[in-house]
């Protein structure tokens, strides 16, 4: 299973692309011949996210492993998507929902696993922040929360991350010692970049998720002859850190209706 060609995207927002610059995309990335295809969230929203993931397979000669993000619950239910988004890629045998599966082999070395996560308020100045993204108001389960209970409902969905991370990155490590970990919120305040910068107190709390982050910090420091990278997205801004020897995060940029490849890994 050596030799793999894998191509890493986020934030691809497909339902800003016009038709032809979909279509680009799909060629763009059928032309470079990747085996497997990563995506780290927000393919889309609620309404449509289940459509652009089956025309992306049936339009893609990669397998696709992807999360979700925020965006991909607009205008929806985290119950609601997540339970279509599992039946349409249990039904597949090229769409891989990371959030159900332990991990994957990627080669004899080396191993996916991955969680779409979710921001958990922990991290900046949760209480004097002023932020209020479209995620407490466009997603069922935000709506109408005060922000005491919005705070709750953060920490619950990180700690649920963090939780089935640990299980899935300590349970990769018995058989692989090389490990990349794909999500969609920055696990550390290192790693939240915003135009070369790390962001402020103001942002972090939404924009980053402690628990997995120190969960992460704490396998790896135990594990100094594994190494893990993380691919993740959120910000769209892209940067590279370092966390550990053994723990490094690369976060990748966006821009609204141009959909890229982030990177190309070579396995």
């Amino acid at each position: 299973m050596n030799n793999k060609k894998i191509a890493w995207t986020t934030d691809l927002h497909l339902n800003f692309l016009r038709s032809q610059d979909l279509e680009k995309f799909i060629n763009q990335v059928n032309k470079i011949s990747a085996d497997i295809l990563f995506i780290g969230g927000d393919i889309a929203e609620a309404q449509n996210i289940t459509h652009y993931l089956q025309k992306l397979e049936q339009s893609l000669d990669s397998k696709i492993y992807f999360v979700l993000g925020n965006h991909d619950f607009y205008n929806g239910s985290l119950l609601e998507v997540r339970k279509k988004v599992h039946k349409i890629a249990n039904a597949s045998d090229r769409l891989f929902f990371l959030d159900d599966i332990p991990y994957i082999e990627l080669t004899k070395d080396v191993a996916l696993v991955g969680h779409s996560s979710w921001a958990d308020g922990r991290l900046g100045n949760y209480d004097k922040s002023q932020v209020m993204l479209n995620d407490y108001i466009l997603i069922k389960e935000f709506k109408g929360l005060t922000k005491a209970q919005r705070l709750q409902k953060l920490h619950e969905l990180g700690d649920d991350a963090a939780a089935q991370l640990k299980e899935n990155i300590e349970t990769a490590l018995k058989h692989y010692n090389k490990l990349i970990c794909l999500t969609h919120v920055p696990p550390f305040k290192e790693s939240c970049w915003h135009e070369g910068k790390i962001s402020d107190d103001n942002y972090l709390p939404h924009f980053t998720c402690k628990a997995v982050g120190d969960t992460i910090r704490s396998i790896m420091e135990s594990r100094p002859d594994s190494y893990l990278t993380i691919l993740c997205g959120h910000t769209h801004s892209s940067g590279k850190t370092k966390i550990l020897k053994n723990l490094e995060v690369i976060t990748g940029s966006a821009e609204y209706g141009q959909s890229k490849i982030q990177q190309m890994i070579y396995l």
